[in-house]
C-alpha cells in the first residue's frame, strides 16, 4: 500500500511535469526532465518509507538509477511513441507508467533493495 501511495505522488510529479514540459522540449527531453524528479523523490521515499533502508546509501542509489533508468529512460518513451498517435501525450504517459510501475516493483524489490524486501 505504501508503494502504491508513493507512486501517486511520483505519477503525479512525472505527469503535470511531462505534460507542462512536451510541447517545448519534446517526448524524450521532456520525459528525462519528468521521470528524474520523479525519480529522485521515489528513491527517497521508497527506501526510506517502503522498503525500509534505514538509510540510503550510494550503492542503492546506483542501483536505483540503473534499473528505474531503463524502465523509465528507455521502456517509457518508447511506449509513449506507441501510443501517442492513440492517445492524447498525458494519457499516453499515464498508460505508458501503469506499465513501469510493476517493472520497478520488481526491480526494487529483487535488485535495489533486496535482503531489506525478505526481512
Amino acid at each position: 500500500m505504501r508503494f502504491a501511495a508513493v507512486g501517486v505522488v511520483n505519477t503525479a510529479i512525472d505527469v503535470v511535469l511531462f505534460t507542462l514540459l512536451h510541447p517545448h522540449l519534446g517526448i524524450v527531453a521532456a520525459n528525462l526532465i519528468s521521470t528524474s524528479a520523479g525519480m529522485l523523490f521515489s528513491f527517497t521515499v521508497n527506501g526510506l518509507l517502503v522498503f525500509d533502508a534505514g538509510r540510503l546509501r550510494w550503492r542503492d542509489a546506483a542501483r536505483f538509477v540503473a534499473t528505474t533508468g531503463v524502465s523509465m529512460w528507455v521502456l517509457q518513451p518508447v511506449l509513449i511513441h506507441l501510443l501517442i498517435d492513440h492517445a492524447p501525450a498525458p494519457v499516453a504517459k499515464l498508460m505508458a507508467t501503469a506499465i513501469t510501475v510493476v517493472v520497478n516493483f520488481v526491480a526494487y524489490r529483487y535488485l535495489v533493495w533486496p535482503a531489506r524486501a525478505r526481512a
